[in-house]
């Protein structure tokens, strides 16, 4: 974490029974798309670069097996504004920015959690919203009674953002009953900003919001593509380590882990798509402890950190360039390999060769060198 920034944590409410929503299960815990609606919002705010802890609150009758991974769990109580307390108690003290999300709402995106962190900066609270841009009508019996000025009418959204205490003391003062924690926030006099939100960020309330939700997700589709470059000499040894797989060679190729030319690169690759530096920075050559380290370890790190992110693998192209050994043989065990390892079928991982024409080090035999590009899509 860098120590120049607030430290945030985000308190996602889940612990409510969802019904309008139809099904035989709160709204929260069905599927929305290939996830579960839940596990599309934690991941929206575990990608995010400045939120450090996610609380999830709970019904006292979720089975533990519906929590997503890498969340603090905590049971809710019996009304929204209980529920936010539980939560806000487990990070009291421990951070100095919270945000407050429900939990159907999966779709928010970073810009709108990076306005309220934004505004934080020199407001009390934040929150997004949408300004009401529709006639707006009083109703009686079912008849049109009157209409309402729409002027500085907003529609509410989460993430709500407080620095930490002060929200904590608000909610502890409160009476109790509030539509939201904007309400209980101003309730104890603190001053709330607005900052934009955004249609796509829709809270999951009747059927149809399943539908809205599965368009917005079809129409929205982020992909990356990273690239990779890496070098190893060749060295004593009877072996080559290349994308996970033994090749016999008169020589070894050298380096702090097992020199595994082929997975540094796709690991690179990896990190790259991300935009979350290189292999170098995440096991960095200086640490003893990476010494001898079998490669796979880093790539397995790379394939984690994109699912945190919120990103599938979609496909890897390897390059490897020497005169010697010859891939042709163990191109497709290589291939095999890393479809095992990144957890994608076989058709999506290329491994092939070139030789550089006797040119440079490649061509006078004395190392190795590998590019490749990973393809990463979210949505």
């Amino acid at each position: 974490m860098d120590l120049n920034r607030p430290s945030v944590a985000a308190v996602i409410v889940a612990a409510g029974r969802g019904t309008r929503a139809g099904g035989e299960i709160a709204k929260q815990w069905q599927a929305l798309g290939r996830r579960r609606v839940i596990d599309w919002t934690c991941a929206a705010f575990a990608a995010h670069p400045f939120v450090d802890e996610i609380v999830l609150v709970v019904p006292n009758d979720a089975p533990a097996d519906w929590m997503p991974d890498g969340v603090c769990v905590v049971v809710g109580g019996d009304t929204r504004d209980a529920s936010v307390l539980n939560g806000l108690q487990t990070v009291e003290d421990r951070f100095d920015l919270v945000l407050i999300h429900d939990g159907a709402r999966p779709l928010v995106s970073a810009d709108v959690i990076d306005g309220v962190l934004d505004a934080l900066g020199e407001a009390q609270g934040a929150a997004p919203a949408l300004a009401v841009t529709d006639a707006l009508w009083r109703g009686d019996g079912g008849k049109v009674s009157g209409t309402q000025d729409r002027t500085d009418l907003y529609r509410a959204q989460t993430p709500q953002g407080f620095h930490l205490a002060d929200i904590l003391a608000a909610h502890r003062a409160h009476t109790g009953g509030a539509a939201d924690d904007v309400e209980i926030a101003r309730a104890a006099g603190l001053d709330v900003v607005i900052v934009a939100g955004s249609e796509r960020n829709l809270k999951i309330t009747t059927p149809e919001d399943f539908a809205r939700a599965e368009q917005y997700m079809e129409n929205t589709v982020d992909i990356r593509v990273g690239n990779g470059f890496d070098v190893h000499r060749f060295g004593d040894g009877d072996h080559v380590m290349l994308c996970g797989v033994e090749v016999p060679h008169g020589r070894g190729l050298q380096g702090h882990s097992d020199a595994d030319v082929g997975l540094h690169t796709i690991t690179d690759a990896i990190y790259g798509a991300l935009a979350q530096g290189d292999i170098g920075q995440h096991f960095p050559p200086s640490d003893p402890q990476w010494k001898g380290m079998a490669s796979h370890v880093f790539l397995e790190h790379a394939r984690d950190l994109a699912g945190e992110m919120g990103f599938a693998i979609s496909n890897v192209d390897c390059t490897l360039i020497c005169e010697e050994p010859k891939i042709g043989p163990h191109a497709l065990k290589m291939r095999q390999k890393v479809s095992e390892l990144l957890d994608i079928s076989l058709d999506r991982v290329s491994v092939k060769a070139t030789t550089s024409e006797q040119l440079g080090f490649t061509g006078r035999r004395e190392g190795i060198a590998c590019m490749a590009s990973a393809t990463l899509i979210k949505g």
